[in-house]
């Protein structure tokens, strides 16, 4: 008898001796001495607790049959986590599957009660298998059991560490939104407290029934449900040009700032013609101001709804992953769609004095899928194309069709993206960003989303100076 570890020991014994007690093993019932006898001898492990039972056998493979005590048994992944396969109990065995599948094993065996347990080498265990039919029926019952449950149990891993990516995708994804709504509601707060004013300066003064009337139209066309269709960067900056230039000839304060938010929503100088003819002078400037506020807080208003759908359908979308949900066909407007997140965004264009073109191409069809999460792929893009532009930068948004598929290409003039780290951008959890500023998952968000849920594909094209990330979109998903 060996002593291997402390209050460990190992000792050479004729299988024929402990025949009795290994025929008490359920693969070993109706086993008889003869063919016990043809394994000559085999190791008796005697294990306190604490001990590793592969370091005691000294051995990588090898079969292991358990006559009394409790013991643990783990695999030891890439990473050098353990994961707990299971505990072994009196009269099971283990140690095939890596036998059977010709690998070494990665099982790590901890003694958790004073265990006797016999040990099989190698060739031991082939000339088990080979002589005695009935041992070999149960050794191979045994192991399918075993990898039915073992692979079940990676199943329910990998979902998990799936699901906890996604959790901290989730972190990343609210962010925008959430900052988006607290910023609208700062600002939907200066609105009202403008508005207040400048009722009171208008109430001062008796309104005549036409001005009344005007106001009440011009009102009822700002607070109507539906939005006009997406402009191009072009078509928007020639009806803020225009309109810009008609308030500065009729004498009104902020027309810069007036025509930006009134040609947003389609008004024109047809639109305000009642109001020229009503306000005469000086007292057009109040009511434009005052209806400015008014389409200013409605969209604000818009940001938030935008906002807490967004992050409601974030949440939906944990919740659909975790269950399997297959979200129903929708009809899709990919512009709409771009739209919504540049309005979200807005405030990161203005913080670096960004401009922002949309090449929007015109008739593009809306896209039939049962995918979703689209938003979520352009906030990425627009939000990492954001973060490489320098100071006063341009960011492209371009839209075609090309075949049956839509693409949108996201471009931004910063630095590029190195060549070493291209074939690394989609990884979880790679950033190039400072500790704190980036997750390193917006891109493998973005992936996810095109390629697994839209059925689509991304190319990237990168040099300093013009880089391009292109989304194709299948019409139909």
């Amino acid at each position: 008898m060996t002593d291997v570890q402390q209050g460990s020991s190992v000792e050479q014994v004729q299988a024929v001796t402990i025949a009795a007690k290994l025929q008490q093993v359920p693969v070993f019932t109706g086993v008889s001495e003869d063919d016990l006898r043809c394994l000559g001898e085999v190791e008796l492990i005697h294990a306190e607790p604490g001990a590793d039972l592969s370091d005691i056998g000294q051995t990588h493979r090898g079969f292991w049959i358990l006559l009394s005590g409790e013991l643990r048994l783990q695999k030891r992944k890439e990473d050098g986590d353990l994961l707990l396969i299971g505990t072994i109990s009196p009269g099971e065995t283990f140690g095939e599957i890596p036998l059977l599948m010709g690998k070494s094993s990665e099982a790590v065996i901890t003694v958790l009660k004073a265990s006797t347990v016999v040990y099989l080498r190698e060739e031991l265990f082939w000339n088990l298998m080979f002589a005695c039919p009935q041992v070999r029926t149960g050794v191979l019952g045994n192991m399918a059991r075993r990898l039915q449950v073992f692979q079940s149990q990676e199943l329910h891993r990998e979902k998990l560490i799936s699901l906890g990516t996604m959790a901290a995708g989730l972190m990343h994804e609210l962010n925008n939104p959430g900052a988006a709504a607290r910023r609208a509601a700062s600002q939907m707060r200066e609105n009202l407290s403008r508005l207040q004013q400048i009722s009171l300066r208008m109430c001062s003064n008796d309104l005549t029934p036409g001005q009344t009337s005007c106001l009440r139209v011009l009102q009822e066309l700002a607070l109507q449900p539906s939005k006009p269709s997406a402009m191009s960067s072009l078509d928007q900056a020639d009806a803020e040009d225009e309109l810009a230039s008609w308030l500065e000839t009729h004498g009104i304060d902020n027309s810069w700032k007036l025509a930006a938010t009134l040609s947003a929503i389609g008004f024109d100088s047809e639109t305000l013609e009642c109001a020229q003819h009503e306000f005469p002078g000086n007292t057009l400037s109040d009511p434009l101001n005052w209806m400015e506020a008014l389409i200013s807080s409605v969209q604000l208003v818009g940001t938030v709804e935008e906002s807490v759908s967004r992050v409601t359908d974030l949440v939906s979308a944990v919740k659909k992953y975790a269950y399997e949900d297959k979200p129903q066909r929708h009809q899709l407007d990919v512009h709409d769609s771009i739209q919504s997140t540049l309005v979200i965004l807005g405030h990161k264009f203005r913080q670096k004095e960004l401009t922002v073109v949309k090449d929007f191409a015109p008739g593009l069809p809306p896209l039939s899928t049962c995918g979703v999460g689209l938003s979520q792929v352009w906030t990425n893009l627009l939000d990492n194309a954001i973060d490489a532009s320098p100071q006063k930068g341009t960011v492209t948004v371009r839209t075609g069709v090309n075949g049956d598929n839509v693409s949108v290409t996201i471009a931004d003039v910063g630095e590029g993206i190195p060549e070493e780290n291209k074939k690394l951008i989609f990884e979880p959890f790679f950033t190039t960003k400072p500790t704190g500023q980036g997750t390193g998952l917006g891109l493998d968000i973005v992936r996810h989303i095109v390629v697994d849920k839209f059925g689509g594909e991304i190319q990237v094209n990168s040099l300093p100076g013009n880089t391009e990330f292109i989304i194709k979109l299948p019409v139909v998903s």
